[in-house]
């Protein structure tokens, strides 16, 4: 089915194939929503508290096209496809969707959030550059290249497991639950249409990752550049759908707290969720290219840094000049990722 795909996208011209990944990745980021939706719904029948499906729940949901997509890949030979939309969707997390949040309204910022899960953030950052570092080899990563071993990616499910329960004991202290309003919906509909239209999201995120993967891969080999690369831009780009239309409507409705809390969120799960559960179902563990070392990951923990320092000059909001420089560091993102690392496979 993998071949017939690939055989498919090939023979499509260059327009028709940008459109045709376009529409999947439309459909994914739907898909994510529906999911979410109508996860939240089925939780609120069992009887969960709000506080727990904000904190689990929709963190884990929104974050559901990056596994799909990044497992896929892995399981299908590519663990570099998956490193690189984790690593990708953090980037694009923090640069291109705070920074859009930031410049549509002055976001205002939640001390208590950004100084507890926010160094947890810029932690998650160092511990997924430490991991993929080829400690055991002594290589230089730099020009052989690292991993992301198994067995690391299963102690990164154990902390995933402890986050979610720090993020539990956190949110009943806070007791924000503003965030599920936009998720309630179906909620007199009968269990059984519920179950249904949770399972066909889920079956929509998971055909749709299978059948995205393919295509990136014809692109990138028409683009000349290495298919990790287009993984860790418009890949990741795709997938942190959720979180971007999240934060936009955050943002416009005066809930700028709650968007750079879900980019956090969304930040630690890229790490511990999505990259150790990719690593976890490959005995391989996940390719680190030597391109990754060179610029994905260096510009990881400079948009990390560059977060970090900016809310922490920041007064109660974070400005418009400030989302303006994290778009920058986007763009800059972007630019070297296709010009360098192009000139580089070559």
């Amino acid at each position: 089915m993998e071949e017939a795909l690939e055989q498919f996208f090939a023979r499509q011209n260059n327009w028709a194939l940008a459109i045709e990944i376009i529409a999947i990745l439309g459909l994914l980021g739907k898909a994510a929503d529906w999911l979410v939706g109508e996860a939240v719904v089925l939780s609120e029948r069992s009887g969960l508290p709000k506080v727990i499906i904000g904190a689990t729940i929709v963190s884990l949901g929104t974050t559901a096209p990056e596994v799909a997509v990044s497992v896929l890949a892995a399981l299908q030979g590519q663990p570099d496809y998956a490193l690189g939309n984790a690593v990708g969707s953090i980037i694009c997390d923090t640069g291109l969707i705070l920074g859009i949040a930031c410049l549509i309204m002055p976001l205002k910022l939640p001390r208590q959030i950004v100084n507890r899960q926010g160094w947890l953030q810029f932690g998650a950052g160092w511990l997924l550059v430490a991991a993929c570092w080829p400690w055991a080899t002594g290589d230089n990563p730099f020009q052989a290249g690292g991993n992301l071993p198994q067995w690391l990616g299963v102690v990164f499910l154990v902390l995933l497991i402890g986050y979610l329960g720090l993020s539990i004991r956190w949110a009943k202290s806070s007791v924000q639950v503003a965030e599920l309003e936009e998720f309630e919906r179906d909620v007199a509909a009968p269990m059984g249409v519920v179950i249904v239209k949770l399972l066909v999201s889920v079956a929509l995120v998971v055909c749709a990752s299978y059948v995205l993967i393919p295509a990136i891969k014809v692109a990138a080999e028409r683009m000349g550049v290495p298919g990790a690369i287009v993984a860790a831009t418009l890949i990741a780009f795709g997938t942190s759908i959720p979180e971007l239309v999240t934060a936009i409507t955050a943002a416009r409705k005066g809930h700028g707290d709650l968007a750079i809390g879900n980019v956090i969120g969304a930040d630690i799960l890229n790490v511990l969720f999505v990259a150790g559960m990719s690593a976890t179902v490959t005995p391989a563990g996940l390719e680190a290219p030597k391109e990754f070392f060179r610029v994905q990951l260096p510009s990881m923990l400079l948009i990390l840094l560059v977060f970090r320092v900016g809310v922490t000059l920041s007064g109660e909001r974070m400005q418009r000049p400030f989302g303006g420089v994290l778009l920058a560091l986007y763009a800059i993102y972007l630019v070297l990722s296709y010009a360098l690392l192009g000139e580089l496979k070559h």
